[in-house]
């Protein structure tokens, strides 16, 4: 492997990674939510590769457009001052004339820039709308990961705890909350990594705070489970990984 390959997060990796992990919930926990929900995030990441691999290339159609104004611009603000040059030479007109010209085709000038400005920032706005429907629905997912968690209380597996009617069933071993749990961190990791793919190629700042904002939200629901498998661990000694 190049060893550029190292500073940079490949999808691939990442997908086969997502693809073995659900490989293992599913052995461990057949027919279970969270079986499910890492069989939609194997889904997403396929998705997520193919609208990185789009954002990644340029939309030459919008940059041809920008460059084509760009030397419209140019071309008439040439013409522009040669033809003010040309009636200052030959006083043709009124000074009055003169300066209305002056500002007809100043006012011109802002408008064509404005065009510019707004083709080249086009392309932009294409592959942020485009990326921050992904990061939305990474971010619907870690919500969905944490409520998958939240009922796994560590309580109920180190001693017994006295439950009512519409108390949710409980019948993991205290092993298998600790894989379960464990299992919830290492998706949300992955949820992490799959946002952080849409930061390393477009430079766009709010793409970045949306990423950003998806993995402080991954990492503070992550510190939650981990605070879970301590509690086993302390209590009742190491878990077998």
């Amino acid at each position: 492997m190049s060893e550029a390959s190292y500073s940079k997060l490949d999808s691939a990796p990442i997908q086969a990674t997502i693809e073995r992990l659900q490989d293992r919930i599913r052995e461990r926990f057949p027919s279970s939510g969270l079986s499910r929900v890492a069989s939609e995030l194997a889904a997403m990441a396929k998705l997520n590769e193919s609208v990185v691999m789009e954002l990644r290339r340029p939309m030459w159609w919008l940059r041809v457009s920008a460059f084509a104004a760009m030397l419209g611009l140019l071309g008439f603000v040439v013409w522009m001052a040669l033809s003010i040059l040309g009636a200052a030479e030959t006083r043709r007109g009124s000074l009055g004339e003169l300066l209305q010209a002056v500002d007809s085709g100043i006012n011109e000038v802002i408008f064509l820039a404005l065009a510019i400005f707004f083709l080249t920032s086009l392309e932009t706005r294409f592959k942020r709308r485009k990326a921050l429907r992904m990061l939305h629905r990474f971010r619907s997912l870690a919500h969905i990961l944490d409520m998958h968690q939240l009922t796994k209380d560590p309580e109920y597996v180190l001693r017994d705890v006295q439950t009512t009617a519409s108390s949710p069933a409980r019948r993991l071993t205290r092993y298998e909350l600790a894989r379960y749990l464990e299992y919830c961190s290492e998706l949300l990791a992955l949820v992490s990594k799959l946002a952080a793919l849409h930061a390393q190629d477009l430079q766009d700042a709010v793409v970045l705070e949306a990423v950003t904002d998806v993995e402080s939200l991954t990492a503070d629901l992550s510190r939650k489970v981990w605070q879970k498998i301590t509690i086993l661990d302390i209590a009742a000694g190491p878990t077998q990984r």
